[in-house]
């Protein structure tokens, strides 16, 4: 079972100064050996008790930010807080003040479901009196009191990552960050870890998610920002995020969705006169999605435009924004679009890039 990270119980966790926020990042930028800078000019501020959402594809920096705010990066430049904490001069501070879940389970599938939190408390020194308690707590709190002695190698993939989740929570820390918690889950279990996430912030936890799911986005967070390239293109609420995008959406399904062929469409669009100045035209997997002010006056005369230069369509239909619409205005993309992979967290650009235990 990997070792959470490294903490104390001599550290003096005084509250922050300012402490109505949890996370204060200022013009952070993070690059690696080999020249690839995964964070650039980032500058983000979360307020306590916030269920906070930060949307991008693969490559884009997620991954990289949120090591760089649980410590186990250090920014090439740039300054962060942590419930008031210096990432760089207060790590074991701030680790002992955040829970951490990584994209893949750190559980020791040798261990009961009840063995993998005594030994988590055990790192994140919780008082021997409390231990039983808390961990008691913690099963109830992920639905995994009833296979608390059952042996984890047993467990889905849906319990595995429950049961990940109650580890990070073992000391109580008023921050959890959550790498793409729900990746790889099938939709039931994704639901049923969606409640366990509300059930932690409603307690008061300040909750930092990083999701591909855009319906996981829309339904638990307050606020969400978009990253693309390691810089922040966007912030807001889902339905701030979503009056950007403006109008209707038009989204079009053609019978031939090469990449040549819907480009071509694009372009055919273009050409028809009919878009007015704040329109955006998106490319999906299998055609066209529109955004107006006046998608529904132009909607017609786009489709039959597109059936006099030969192009069918097999489907289209009228709708207001989603988040995927904001994605695709704001990136011109999807986030199921392929990008490059962000390196590993192994090969930071300084020796002093590794994790200072």
């Amino acid at each position: 079972m990997p070792e959470p990270l490294t903490t104390t119980n001599n550290v003096d966790n005084t509250a922050a100064t300012d402490s109505r926020r949890a996370i204060s990042a200022t013009d952070l930028r993070f690059t690696y050996h080999n020249g690839t800078t995964a964070v650039r000019n980032l500058t983000l501020d979360i307020r306590e008790g916030e269920f906070f959402g930060l949307l991008g594809p693969n490559g884009a920096g997620k991954t990289t930010l949120i090591k760089l705010l649980v410590t186990l990066l250090k920014p090439t430049t740039g300054h962060v807080t942590i419930n008031g904490f210096d990432t760089v001069e207060q790590p074991v501070a701030v680790r002992n003040t955040v829970g951490y879940t990584a994209q893949n389970t750190s559980v020791d599938p040798e261990l009961t479901a009840r063995e993998n939190l005594h030994y988590a408390c055990k790192m994140y020194h919780v008082p021997q009196s409390e231990r039983a308690d808390r961990i008691a707590d913690l099963l109830q709190l992920v639905g995994l009191e009833d296979a608390a002695d059952a042996q984890t190698d047993t467990f889905s993939g849906g319990m595995q990552k429950r049961l990940d989740v109650a580890t990070s929570l073992v000391h109580r820390p008023p921050l959890v960050f959550l790498d793409e918690p729900t990746t790889g889950l099938d939709p039931n279990a994704r639901l049923r870890l969606w409640e366990h996430l509300r059930e932690i912030n409603a307690q008061g936890t300040t909750v930092f998610l990083t999701t591909q799911y855009l319906e996981e986005a829309d339904n638990l967070c307050n606020r969400l920002a978009v990253i693309a390239d390691g810089e922040l293109i966007a912030q807001g609420s889902p339905a701030e995020l979503k009056q950007q995008v403006g109008g209707d959406t038009l989204e079009i399904t053609l019978e031939t969705t090469t990449p040549t062929d819907v480009e071509r469409a694009r372009e055919a669009v273009f050409e028809t006169g009919h878009l007015s100045e704040d329109a955006h035209v998106g490319l999906t997997r299998d055609g066209l999605v529109i955004s107006s002010m006046r998608t529904r006056q132009i909607g017609t005369k786009l489709l039959v435009a597109l059936e006099e230069r030969d192009f069918t369509v097999t489907r289209f239909d009228v709708r207001s924004p989603t988040l995927d619409d904001v994605f695709l205005t704001l990136t011109g993309g999807t986030l199921d679009d392929t990008h490059h992979q962000e390196p590993a967290a192994s090969s930071p650009e300084h020796a002093n890039d590794e994790v200072d235990e």
